[in-house]
């Protein structure tokens, strides 16, 4: 079968092309570029624990090598500290951030070690065709070409020519919020840590300051600014820096600055993902970063959300309840997350005396603000896919866990089929369902023995006539569950359900959801998952 094309070159891009490659797809990536990019340590991105661990799995070293994990969250208002919390355990994860060409060049190396992605640069799309068995691409520069490919995905921004080709409309807001940011190295009181001080007594650097470690002593200081403020000067931003420095120092402190910027945030959401085999991801199909959340993140949930769809279609054929259900998934979750943002600003950012005035405004704020940064609540928690269409009927057997239906399961300790002890998030992304026994004491036991003991033989017959691919592991505990719990879980990693024991028929037919029943079993619908919550956004979005 033909590749899959992925036009665009950028962190999603390269981390779709990555996840399919993971899977045995191979793809190509049209890059409008050189293949390089220029450092800009301003320039950062912050992944939250499940991207991140994401990222390492499709062989981002530089995640590890060149990314900082806070140790805490500080929260200060005025003179006073609000809030301080201690980051890295199970409970709270620490967010890595790192200078996003460092990510760039983790990604691209990775990608350069993999036989079945192929990257060419200085290739700019300008026409595609779509027909019954694949996609079309054109693209002009040195060598213009035709490519043909099993379907095409547009990783390529905000402008994206795949979105314009496809004549896709992009509703939304134009700056939402605009921050002046510098990166500097210099000694703060907060080693590590990341800073968030709300109206500092200094009020000549503006209403809100974030502060956030970066390896090597290094830091990013961001600005919110006035949304039609002035332009920012450089002699204007070195006096913010000065100034914010000497309040959190007592004093001018020494400062080497290495990198300035300014950058406007944009709030969209594309009006579809999918137009038969053409999809979209990441900034090509939605903007968003205010209140602290993260565009990055969410396209980078595209593309693991999307990779093992393409992956089963490409390998076994799919139904179109499975390709539907991308943008079914990802766009109601990037709708509410829109919503959350949208909603949150104008109590953060309005103007008044009554905003300060009502109780407990002070800490309502810094929950917001904190949910948005670290990556929990309606801000910034990975989402919880509920009301997908890959849904299984409830069944009696149902056991209640402590992950919610459709969440991200947690990453507990689990014994492989080869009798090793890893990660359950590691076995994820290998285009495999995955079915986890819960059954305390087995870790003692050799291999050997608890294969063909109690319930296993049962299940692990289960597994196998299963109607796709599915691995077997067995776990001490699970947070909720007891034993001989068995849960399934999606290839990427969001749990599908859970069961009381060994239910064969319940457990083939949850399969069965997962997968979008047999391939070609489902009509085509054109606007299948562009639904009530996604047109809840698009109500506010046409205001502009």
């Amino acid at each position: 079968m033909d590749p899959v094309i992925v036009v665009g070159a950028g962190p999603v891009g390269l981390a779709l092309s990555l996840a399919l490659a993971a899977q045995g797809v191979p793809s190509v990536v049209l890059d409008e570029g050189a293949g390089k990019d220029e450092p800009r340590t301003a320039r950062t991105v912050v992944l939250r624990a499940d991207t991140a661990a994401l990222m390492e799995r499709l062989g981002c070293a530089t995640i590890r090598d060149e990314g900082a994990r806070w140790v805490g969250w500080r929260s200060l208002r005025r003179k006073q500290e609000l809030r301080t919390l201690r980051l890295g355990g199970n409970d709270l994860p620490a967010p890595v951030h790192i200078p996003q060409h460092a990510l760039m060049r983790g990604l691209r190396d990775a990608v350069a070690a993999v036989d079945l992605v192929q990257t060419t640069t200085h290739s700019r799309l300008d026409a595609l065709e779509q027909d019954a068995d694949g996609v079309t691409a054109h693209t002009r520069g040195p060598g213009a070409t035709w490519w043909r490919g099993s379907y095409l995905v547009g990783c390529d921004g905000a402008r994206s020519t795949v979105r314009k080709l496809l004549g896709i409309r992009f509703a939304g807001r134009t700056a939402v919020e605009r921050h002046a940011v510098a990166a500097l190295r210099t000694e703060l009181p907060w080693p590590g840590e990341a800073v968030l001080h709300r109206m500092p007594p200094w009020r000549a650097v503006g209403e809100e300051v974030t502060a956030r470690a970066l390896p090597d002593g290094a830091w990013r200081l961001d600005w919110l600014l006035p949304a039609r403020g002035e332009l920012v000067t450089p002699d204007a931003l070195v006096s913010r820096v000065r100034d914010t420095l000497s309040g959190w120092c007592d004093g001018p402190p020494q400062y080497d600055l290495i990198d300035t910027g300014v950058y406007t945030l944009h709030h969209r959401l594309a009006r579809r993902w999918r137009v038969d085999r053409a999809f979209l991801a990441g900034d090509a199909a939605h903007l968003l970063g205010a209140v602290g959340t993260q565009g990055l993140d969410e396209g980078l949930r595209d593309a693991e959300n999307l990779a093992w769809k393409l992956a089963q279609a490409w390998h076994h054929g799919a139904s179109d309840t499975l390709l539907d259900s991308y943008q079914a998934e990802r766009r109601t979750a990037v709708a509410a997350r829109l919503r959350a943002a949208d909603q949150s600003l104008p109590i953060l950012r309005g103007s008044g005396g009554l905003r300060a005035c009502l109780p407990g405004a002070a800490r309502g704020h810094d929950t917001l603000l904190t949910d948005g940064h670290l990556g929990l609540g309606a801000l910034g928690a990975p989402p919880a896919y509920r009301h997908s269409p890959l849904a299984p009927p409830h069944a009696e057997a149902h056991a209640a866990v402590g992950t919610p239906i459709g969440a991200p399961v947690a990453d507990v300790l689990v014994m492989a089929p080869d009798g090793t002890t890893v990660r359950l998030w590691d076995r994820l992304g290998r285009g495999r369902m995955l079915v986890v026994l819960v059954a305390p004491g087995t870790g003692v036991w050799d291999r050997r023995h608890w294969m063909t003991a109690g319930v296993m033989p049962r299940l692990a017959s289960a597994v196998s006539a299963l109607p796709a691919p599915a691995e077997l592991l067995v776990a001490e505990s699970y947070p909720g569950a007891s034993a001989h719990t068995v849960l399934l879980v999606r290839p990427d990693g969001h749990l599908v359900t859970a069961f009381g024991g060994v239910r064969p028929a319940e457990l083939y037919a949850a399969a069965d959801a997962v997968r979008g029943g047999a391939p070609g079993s489902s009509p085509r619908r054109e606007d299948h998952a562009s639904g009530l919550s996604g047109r809840a956004f698009d109500r506010t979005a046409d205001i502009n």
